[in-house]
């Protein structure tokens, strides 16, 4: 009879990142961490659980410094984080988590621990304090522990980001057939996003960016009720999460036919695109792959109308480490994931941005979408 062995590996492949962490946290001389970041959770425990927001958590993991990981939920998770977290101690509070927190802390020889600063509240991490202090424990701030780790992706989640990206380009497709039965921005977002479920989505990895004729000068394009321009330009900023991982890309065309100054533009943008591209490579910096893309539209005249960074990583979280911007001297390492998305914008005319995603190689990157025509005209 055959051994499924699955269950070993998923347990291994967790146990293998909270033991890096645990490596971490004796190095800081932390006697443990409790994680709050729903992606940094579900990195190290495979729990799906999302938070609704973040005065509301769906789960605290606390990692200690030596020994087993354990999960503090409350009834509406416990289930849930049962069946999804293997070899975790799973805790419920029902008289309130700090309260549970003092008593766990202390079975657990936790004295020194770190807390997710940039993610928990202030209020939340007062009211820790003033819990613990009494029992002798001491909160820590820290930053980008775990976020760290995440930063080179292994081959399983680039196999799955991959996969992720696959969806994501077949459901712009999908949609994009389709494009004349949509009047309005909003009625095309929603049905990307309806799509995007129905194909097997989780759910998008952000809400999607409809912008038609001069709302593209907004990068963050809320889409409105504003009819589809169809001879302006359209933005399509969509991403997806499957299987926890996200995908990010943009296209931009005119629904019908593209004027002399729309397809100028767009060749500088994509022209730029291919730059930064071509200058991605481990050990490269991410200012310069910014600087590589940025110089191309800025020689071409527009470089006023290019205020973003170049791009940012990808993996659990839709924004995440490195930041391909003019500011950061990071030096990329394989296994990286990152966007290059330039643009241009113009006020009282719209915008273009064209936006890929590539892991990163020793000798350069690998692309991850489909160089549609989309993006050569």
């Amino acid at each position: 009879m055959a051994i499924d062995t699955r269950g070993e590996k998923r347990i291994m492949y967790y146990q293998r990142r909270i033991t890096g962490l645990q490596q971490r946290l004796r190095r800081r001389r932390l006697d443990g961490i409790i994680i709050a970041r729903p992606e940094n959770r579900r990195y190290l425990s495979g729990y799906k659980g999302g938070d609704h927001g973040i005065e509301e958590s769906s789960g605290l993991l606390i990692v200690p410094a030596k020994g087993a990981a354990h999960l503090v939920t409350d009834f509406r998770f416990e289930l849930q984080a049962q069946q999804e977290t293997k070899d975790i101690m799973v805790h419920v509070h029902r008289g309130g988590v700090i309260q549970l927190l003092g008593q766990l802390l202390p079975d657990l020889s936790i004295k020194r621990f770190g807390f997710e600063s940039d993610y928990t509240l202030y209020f939340f991490a007062e009211k820790l304090k003033k819990e613990l202090r009494p029992k002798g424990i001491s909160p820590v701030p820290v930053q980008g522990l775990v976020e760290q780790m995440r930063i080179v992706k292994d081959e399983q989640e680039i196999a799955l980001i991959k996969k992720s990206v696959q969806l994501n380009e077949a459901v712009f497709s999908s949609v994009f057939n389709e494009l004349g039965a949509y009047r309005t921005e909003r009625e095309l977002a929603a049905a990307i996003e309806s799509a995007m479920v129905r194909q097997g989505a989780e759910k998008p990895s952000f809400s999607t960016i409809v912008a038609s004729g001069r709302n593209g000068a907004l990068p963050h394009a809320v889409p409105g009720t504003d009819r589809i321009e169809q001879n302006g330009s359209l933005t399509i900023d969509m991403g997806l999460i499957l299987n926890g991982y996200c995908s990010d890309m943009t296209r931009n065309f005119v629904p019908q036919e593209p004027d002399s100054t729309y397809r100028k533009l767009h060749r500088i943008v994509r022209k730029a695109q291919l730059a930064g591209i071509a200058a991605v490579k481990a050990g490269a910096r991410c200012c310069d792959i910014d600087r590589a893309a940025r110089a191309v539209i800025k020689d071409a005249g527009y470089g006023n109308y290019f205020g973003h960074s170049l791009g940012h990583g990808v993996g659990l979280a839709v924004h995440e480490e490195p930041r391909v911007s003019a500011k950061s001297r990071r030096k990329l390492k394989a296994g990286m994931v990152i966007t290059i998305e330039p643009g241009i914008y113009i006020p009282d005319w719209g915008g273009i941005r064209l936006e890929n995603m590539v892991v990163v190689t020793s000798d350069g990157c690998e692309n991850l979408n489909e160089d549609t025509t989309m993006l050569d005209i």
